[in-house]
């Protein structure tokens, strides 16, 4: 499958076919890495990296897959560019588009990220929008490929995910799992449901994979059977502190706990994007453990978080794998 020069914006873009291939490339480049075997397909190749918000796993993905691919790359962020202040982002693009091979944005609006392909000469790659997160859909679908007993590469599989769902995580999740033909289940107060507009295209893409797709209120219906349990943390970059006690108020029956576990069934995985709120070993957890008397985790307690059903850092480490396949895809030698 050919997807050279192609941009990666949102996972809506991308057939099922599209999706599986970059997951199976992948899961070889994975098995490459680890067997010594890794040879360079992006030798010479260049990436602008631009984090308009902080990062820590995409940050370190982007520039490790870069590396050991035989590219190279440059971090823009807000303090080291003129980006909004003094240069306009269809500026910005046309500038990188003459130095680089590729450009990868993390920000806000996904207007933003879609402005930057629209002038872009180069592929755009979307490292986390405040409406999608295909980087992270990418790695989470291998995650739960390597540790589901019924999965292969177009299904089937269940999972729920808890909590927010009106953001990247829960859009994105939705979405993928509708082209991919998953049984998806959202399980979130319905103010905190995505938009009409994400359900219906989950709806579209549904009924030509025959995916099953469950939003609803009530817990119990969502993570019952479910093979993984995703969550993520209830107050997003960007928003304002005072928005936590609307929001802990809306969400203390969706925690993740072992109770929510115990309803998926012994078979249940528990996965989240990271960071995670998961103790008072951070400034956000120790705050709101004072104020709110969450002291052993916000959206996912410790007990979960710890255990043996966790497999959140078996996730994060196939970030690398993931935004590695979509580089060597979209940029790569392909002999």
């Amino acid at each position: 499958m050919d997807l050279r020069g192609r941009d990666f914006l949102a996972e809506k873009d991308f057939t099922a076919g599209e999706l599986i291939y970059l997951l199976d490339l992948a899961a070889t480049l994975k098995s490459e890495r680890r067997n010594g075997a890794e040879r360079p397909r992006l030798a010479g190749r260049g990436i602008a990296l631009i984090f308009e918000k902080t990062s820590t796993r995409t940050r370190i993905a982007f520039e490790a897959a870069i590396a050991q691919q035989g590219g190279f790359s440059t971090l823009l962020d807000p303090s080291s560019s003129q980006i909004g202040h003094k240069e306009s982002i269809a500026d910005t693009a046309r500038v990188l588009s003459r130095v680089y091979d590729g450009i990868e944005y993390r920000g806000s609006a996904h207007s933003i990220v879609e402005e930057l392909a629209q002038y872009a000469d180069v592929p755009v790659f979307n490292g986390l929008t405040d409406t999608w997160h295909p980087t992270q859909m990418l790695a989470d679908f291998l995650t739960m490929r390597e540790h589901s007993t019924t999965m292969n590469s177009t299904g089937p599989l269940s999972y729920a995910y808890v909590g927010d769902a009106r953001y990247n995580m829960g859009n994105s999740l939705l979405v993928t799992g509708a082209i991919l033909g998953a049984d998806v289940r959202i399980a979130a107060p319905r103010d905190l449901w995505p938009s009409h507009g994400i359900q219906a295209i989950a709806q579209e893409r549904a009924a030509q994979s025959g995916a099953r797709i469950t939003i609803t209120e009530d817990i119990s219906e969502g993570v019952t059977g479910a093979d993984f349990v995703h969550t993520d943390v209830w107050v997003s970059m960007g928003e304002p502190k005072d928005v936590w006690a609307e929001r802990i108020e809306l969400l203390r029956p969706y925690r993740v706990d072992a109770n929510v576990m115990a309803m998926a069934g012994p078979q249940a995985k528990f996965m989240h994007c990271l960071p995670a709120f998961h103790d008072t070993n951070t400034n956000v957890g120790r705050s709101i453990a004072q104020e709110f008397g969450l002291t052993d985790g916000v959206e996912v307690t410790s007990e979960v978080f710890d255990s043996p059903a966790s497999i959140v850092f078996d996730q994060a480490e196939n970030r690398l794998h993931t935004i590695k396949a979509v580089l060597v895809a979209t940029l790569g030698d392909q002999e």
